[in-house]
C-alpha cells in the first residue's frame, strides 16, 4: 500500500518542480501566460509597440488601498511588483485626450458606453466591491485599462485610471482559446 503512495507523490513532485521551470522559462522569453476570464486565456508575447487604444498591457498595479483588498480576497495574485502584487494583464480602453466616465451603469469612453463594463455591487462571495466614479478628460499619462469579455473582471470601473509608470509591456496574444 505504500508503494503507490509513494508514486503519486513523486508524481506531483515532478509535475510541480516541471511547472516551475517551465514557467520561469516563458518570463525569461518575454511570454506570459493568462488563465483569468478577463482576456482570452492563453499566450501572450512582449512586444516593442507604442501603448494605444486595444492594446493589451501588462501592468503592476500602485499600492492603493483597493488593491490591498484586492490580494486579501484573491483577486489578484501575490507577485514581483511593488506592495506584493502580482503583474496585470488588461486592454486600453481610452488614453491621453479621451473622456471618460464612470458609474454604476458602467464606463463611457467619448460617449460610447462599453460592453460589459457595469459595476457589481458585490463579488460572488457577497463582500461590497467599490463603487468608484470619474468624469475626466485622460491627460498624456493616464490610461483607461479594463476587460470587454468578462462582467466580473477587477478592472477600472473598481479602480479607476492607471499611470503610464505603471505599465510595464504591451503585449500580443500568440496563442488563445476560449473558456
Amino acid at each position: 500500500m505504500k508503494k503507490p503512495i509513494k508514486i503519486l507523490a513523486v508524481s506531483v513532485l515532478v509535475v510541480s518542480v516541471s511547472l516551475f521551470v517551465l514557467s520561469i522559462g516563458f518570463q525569461i522569453s518575454g511570454i506570459y501566460i493568462n488563465t483569468t476570464p478577463s482576456l482570452p486565456v492563453g499566450f501572450y508575447r512582449i512586444v516593442d509597440e507604442p501603448i494605444v487604444s486595444g492594446a493589451y498591457v501588462a501592468f503592476c498595479p500602485p499600492q492603493i488601498e483597493v488593491f490591498d483588498m484586492a490580494i486579501n480576497r484573491r483577486y489578484l495574485n501575490r507577485g514581483d511588483c511593488p506592495g506584493g502584487y502580482g503583474l496585470l494583464l488588461k486592454r486600453v480602453f481610452a488614453q491621453s485626450g479621451d473622456t471618460v466616465f464612470i458609474d454604476q451603469a458602467g464606463i463611457f469612453v467619448n460617449g460610447e458606453h462599453l460592453p460589459n463594463s457595469a459595476q457589481l455591487k458585490a463579488d460572488a462571495d457577497g463582500h461590497a466591491l467599490p463603487q468608484y466614479r470619474l468624469q475626466s478628460v485622460l491627460d498624456d499619462s493616464e490610461y483607461l485599462l479594463l476587460s470587454d469579455l468578462n462582467p466580473q473582471s477587477f478592472d477600472a470601473r473598481y479602480f479607476g485610471l492607471i499611470a503610464r509608470d505603471q505599465i510595464r509591456q504591451v503585449v500580443r496574444p500568440v496563442f488563445t482559446w476560449s473558456h
